[in-house]
């Protein structure tokens, strides 16, 4: 289950006006309008003003102000295709301001835009940081006024990486959780949300089925923290399968086995399910150290890693027939072919690619050693 960090610090409100609004000159169509629209009390009617001022008079100096106003009114209302729309106008007239993005962020956000997300999480941060780098002014009297709106562009820069988080996290699609995230990777290296989105991007690789990427997310990951079992089952496998770095498959095989005696249930996991994975990671990882010992021809130790391993790995039939078949070869080139004999006669039992030849190495015991049961 994929859980969110509530954030009551993200309460974002628009901070103040960017766009003012010069004398009205009340001679003119448009500042006639305009006066009106001031002068309306209903805010039903105040809009439908605005908004004919915004259509007949796009490239006046007030449409910037005007579609502020606007924009404002719609998200007061909950409508969130037309604070798109009006952002994007805005955005037009004023490509560097970073409300409007964010406002537009949000109304996708609320319409659950993946498309809308990814395209307002990039505006609204590049536009913030533009707003957070501008340098101190001299005039002595501007400086708090400067200060509160750099750590205003802050905070809506924080918020885009964190919009790009909730929704990778709230996303069912592995595909959409990778765009998400790889965009928040890209937009800000250094974001909070970056190693916390690392589990989730591990596991979206793993479900889209890119399993070179989740390898690779996960050998990055354990070169300093080796705590998440599933990455180094992934890691481990994967150099089993590809027959490189042999010390390593022991090396994060025996961390496995460390990690899932001393890790705590997690919350909200029963006592069953979670004695179950432990079981089973645990039952893994001693089969592949023990099989990597086995093509080793390490027989002591592969015995020893598989008999831990046996009990493990039941609710695998193809896993267990193996882990018999080798124990049985193993104690055999042990000379404990009694052993090897009740390993064999196991996996006999098993209908599985190593049914037949255990079935003719037991009676090859059987007819090597005399008093074989």
């Amino acid at each position: 289950m994929r859980t969110l960090i509530i954030l009551t610090a993200f309460a974002l409100a628009a901070f103040g006006q960017r766009h003012k609004m010069e004398d009205v000159d009340a001679e003119k169509p448009e500042g006639k309008l305009l006066q009106q629209a001031l002068q309306e009390s209903d805010s039903a009617k105040k809009a439908a003003l605005l908004e004919q001022f915004a259509d007949q008079f796009p490239k006046s100096p007030g449409a910037p102000w005007v579609l502020e106003q606007l924009q404002a009114i719609y998200v007061k209302a909950g409508d969130s295709d037309k604070i798109v729309a009006t952002g994007e106008k805005l955005l037009a007239l004023d490509p560097e301001d970073p409300e409007s993005a964010l406002q537009n962020l949000k109304a996708s956000e609320a319409k659950k835009d993946i498309a809308g997300i990814k395209k307002w999480s990039a505006v609204a941060s590049a536009n913030a940081r533009k707003m957070a780098s501008a340098p101190q002014p001299k005039d002595a009297e501007q400086v708090d006024s400067w200060k509160a709106e750099v750590d205003y562009a802050k905070q809506v820069d924080q918020y885009t990486d964190y919009a790009l988080y909730r929704a990778a996290a709230e996303s069912r699609d592995p595909k959409v959780t990778v765009v998400l995230i790889e965009q928040l990777q890209t937009q800000d290296p250094q974001s909070e949300y970056v190693p916390k989105a690392q589990n989730l991007l591990f596991v979206a690789y793993r479900q889209a089925g890119d399993n070179d990427k989740a390898v690779a997310l996960a050998e990055k990951t354990l070169a300093t923290d080796q705590t998440n079992e599933d990455m180094l089952l992934v890691v481990a496998d994967s150099y089993s399968r590809s027959k490189k770095e042999p010390e390593k498959v022991h090396a994060y095989s025996a961390k496995l086995v460390e990690l899932m005696a001393s890790k705590p249930k997690p919350e909200g996991v029963s006592d069953a399910d979670w004695a179950a994975r432990r079981n089973l990671i645990t039952g893994l990882a001693h089969y592949m150290s023990g099989a990597l010992y086995y093509r080793e021809v390490k027989y002591p130790q592969a015995d020893k890693e598989l008999r831990a391993a046996l009990p493990l790995v039941g609710s695998n039939q193809e896993i267990k027939a193996e882990v018999l078949y080798e124990l049985g070869f193993a104690n055999y080139k042990m000379e404990k072919p009694q052993d090897a004999a009740d390993f064999y006669r196991d996996c006999a039992a098993i209908k599985s690619q190593f049914q037949p030849l255990a079935a003719k190495n037991l009676q090859g015991l059987k007819t090597q050693y005399r008093g074989i049961k």
